[in-house]
This record gives C-alpha cells, sequence and structure tokens, in this order.
C-alpha cells in the first residue's frame, strides 16, 4: 500500500502543474493499492479550486477506485497533533501528519509525495522504533 500526499494530487489533475508528466508515469507504474487521508484531499481541493476541471477529475478518480480514502481514529487524531508538535521547525501542517499517522496505522512506510524535504525528516513509528518514510 501507498500513501499519497497532496502534491501528486494536485499534479496528477492540473495539466499545468510542472510535475503533471512526471506524476501520471509515476502513477502508472505504481502496483500497489494507493490511499489517502481526508486532510489531504480537503488540501488537494482547496489547491486545484473547488469548481475546477482538476477537482472534477479527482472526485472520479476516487469515486472510480483509482485511490481509497483513509479514515483516521480519534487516536489518529491525536498522534497527528502530537506529531505537528514534535515537528515544530519547519512546522509540520495537518496533511502530512495525517499522512504520517495513516502509514503508522495501516503498516506501511511508502508515501508518494514531491515534499521530499519534509518527508526525508519525518518517521514513522513501529513500536519502540523510528523508521525513514520511502518516499515513491
Amino acid at each position: 500500500m501507498i500513501l499519497v500526499d497532496t502534491g501528486p494530487l494536485v499534479a496528477l489533475f492540473d495539466p499545468k502543474d510542472e510535475q503533471h508528466a512526471s506524476c501520471r508515469q509515476t502513477l502508472a507504474s505504481i502496483r500497489l493499492p494507493t490511499v489517502t487521508t481526508l486532510p489531504v484531499l480537503t488540501e488537494a481541493f482547496h489547491i486545484l479550486g473547488p469548481e475546477s476541471r482538476g477537482s472534477e477529475a479527482l472526485r472520479s478518480f476516487v469515486s472510480e477506485g483509482g485511490m481509497s480514502i483513509h479514515f483516521g481514529s480519534h487516536e489518529e487524531a491525536m498522534r497527528c497533533f502530537e506529531l505537528m508538535s514534535t515537528y515544530r521547525d519547519p512546522p509540520m501542517d495537518l496533511a502530512d501528519a495525517s499522512v504520517i499517522a495513516a502509514a503508522e496505522a495501516l503498516g506501511t512506510r511508502r508515501v508518494f509525495t514531491l515534499d521530499r524535504n519534509d518527508f526525508e525528516t519525518y518517521r514513522i513509528k513501529r513500536g519502540h522504533r523510528l523508521y525513514p518514510v520511502e518516499i515513491i
């Protein structure tokens, strides 16, 4: 399973985005199920614009099974807040925190992101150990 961050979603559904072609190529090469979180979708729809063709295409992509949505628990929300307190410089936003919390809950380290600098800093907790994110 691969968690998808905001950047690739915006690039995939905005043909004018400079990363559009490379994100399409990456998505086409992925053979594992893709999953995202509600905060990531919220951020992507905000950036694309609610009435844009990109938002419409993203809604269709999710509706037609192109990607699943992980609905986190209350405990995951609390973990997001903990992560946001831990990663303060630069500050971690809720969308990024939701991806890391979902990775912990779902047992994956793979994240499709364009935000390499931040995700190289983040760590995924498994028991008492911390592991780096595997950036796709």
